[in-house]
């Protein structure tokens, strides 16, 4: 077990190395100037050149990338091309709120996906796991942004329950944090519940056929009693890799929907920094996405590890 921990420990520090290196590599091919996008057209070269000795672009680009890893390693993101603030701290405070909307959707969908996967399953013979069936489907084929859109139709619009757009923090009121929050957080989770629950559904048709399964049966329990006891924990082996890969979906996803009902996360960061050619701000966002999905892979390979113990044996 600690040798596969080292292992993967090791995969991942050498993934993040090579992503920061595409990253960086990246941006810096971009064609454009920012020193000459943050002073404008009709800046002197001298200012410009100036400017770029500010922001340390005249350096090579090897001393510029080792000074940009050292400032991703303490915290030190720098400052912004365009406005000159500094980066850390909007990234936090965007990273929070699209935290809270990720998490809490991927709650929805797991409190979705799981008894509905589970008795697509169970009831697959009958009408109602047909409907639940077709359902999914449908689910599966409707994008983010269409259901937020319904959602604030009805929700908003229509019957006036809660608000279409804007955020509150949690510490200043709880309850409008959790009125603003739960539009967004249901968009996102109910079009990935759909997906999980097929997974989901695959998983325990899987399990149904085990002969253990059987035999458990056969002593005298139903297939319900059987599958809860014995079966859901075999189950849940390949949904934790896919609830990983879903969690990273949904990171995609809340730009959409962040844009959909205005809210300031890290989505929205990323849009207006792109849309301000401010590379900088580009470059530790994309990054710090890249950190959040990797570390999620690695999480879930753990989780598949301590789920099934042939995995162990085999390390």
């Amino acid at each position: 077990m600690a040798w596969t921990l080292g292992r993967r420990v090791g995969v991942l520090l050498v993934s993040l190395l090579a992503s920061s290196v595409i990253v960086f590599g990246f941006m810096n091919i971009l064609p454009g100037d920012p020193a000459r996008v943050s002073l404008g057209v009709s800046a002197t070269e001298e200012s410009v050149a100036a400017l770029r000795h500010d922001y340390g672009l005249d350096r090579p680009l090897i001393q510029q990338y080792l000074s940009w890893i050292q400032g991703l390693a303490t915290g030190n993101l720098g400052h912004s091309y365009v406005s000159g603030d500094l980066i850390a701290p909007r990234l936090l405070d965007a990273l929070a709120v699209t935290t809270w909307l990720v998490l809490t959707a991927l709650l929805i969908a797991l409190l979705i996906a799981v008894p509905t996967g589970t008795l697509m399953a169970i009831r697959r013979r009958h009408l109602d796991g047909a409907i639940l069936t077709a359902l999914s489907q449908l689910g599966v084929a409707i994008p983010a942004f269409l259901a937020a859109m319904l959602l604030v139709a009805l929700l908003s619009v229509h019957w006036r329950l809660l608000p279409s757009s804007g955020w509150v923090a949690p510490s200043t009121n709880p309850i409008g944090f959790l009125r603003h929050l739960a539009l967004p957080a249901f968009s996102l989770g109910l079009v990935q519940s759909a997906v999980l629950s097929r997974y989901l559904r695959s998983a325990v048709l899987d399990v149904l056929r085990e002969d253990y399964l059987r035999t458990a049966r056969a002593k005298g329990l139903t297939s319900a009693q059987a599958l809860i006891r014995h079966g859901l924990r075999n189950a849940a082996v390949p949904v934790v890799t896919i609830v990983g890969i879903q969690l990273s979906a949904m990171l995609v996803g809340a730009v959409v929907i962040e844009r959909v009902f205005v809210v300031h996360g890290i989505g929205s960061l990323l849009l207006d920094a792109v849309g301000a050619r401010d590379l900088i701000l580009v470059q530790d966002i994309v990054m710090t996405l890249v950190v959040i999905v990797l570390t999620v892979s690695f999480i879930t390979d753990l989780l598949y590890t301590l789920l099934d113990p042939r995995f162990r044996d085999a390390s």
